[in-house]
């Protein structure tokens, strides 16, 4: 299968001094990686980049990325639109001499591999925005309605914590 947003740069034709450069992504490659991503929709994705050869085909790559994206609200379920900024920086390491630590420094600058002397710039901005996507989009403005919040007997009520699954038992109570 093709990549949805390939974008590959010759290591080699990166100027020792450096470069910048900035990436795009076509209405059907944002279709493409929407669908990848589990969203239902994605616009205007662009990563500028700045790209700064190391020693041993290493490349520092620090970016600068943005995309409109509709997510789903975990609470309502209705759909809504966002716009994420992220700035990231990576090391890009040659992938045989790439090694998965088990120790992970987070201080550190993330460390990706890369094949056949290119660095995928569109593979690298696809990662990075799947991080930046909230795992439980909320719409602005959503709650949970009352009826779902759970309160134990005798104690406080802003003192309660949601339990998983309360919501289920008072649903549960409320048929029987």
């Amino acid at each position: 299968m093709d990549a949805e947003f390939s974008r590959p740069v010759a290591v080699g034709r990166i100027p020792v001094r450096g470069m910048e450069t900035v990436i795009e992504a076509s209405d059907d490659e944002c279709r493409r990686l929407a669908k990848r991503l589990g969203i239902p929709a994605l616009r205007n994705l662009s990563c500028r980049y700045r790209l700064a050869p190391g020693r041993d085909g290493e490349v520092l790559a620090e970016g600068w990325l943005t995309a409109h994206v509709t997510q789903e609200c975990v609470v309502s379920l209705e759909p809504f639109e966002d716009v994420l900024a992220e700035s990231f920086t990576v090391r890009c390491i040659p992938s045989e001499r790439f090694r998965e630590d088990d120790e992970i420094d987070p201080f550190s600058v993330d460390e990706v591999p890369y094949e056949r002397d290119s660095i995928d710039l569109g593979e690298l901005a696809t990662e990075e925005l799947s991080l930046a996507l909230d795992p439980y989009p909320h719409k602005p403005g959503s709650a949970i309605p009352e009826e779902f919040m759970a309160v134990e007997e005798g104690e406080p009520e802003e003192t309660v914590r949601r339990q998983p699954f309360s919501a289920l038992a008072e649903l549960k109570k409320k048929q029987n």
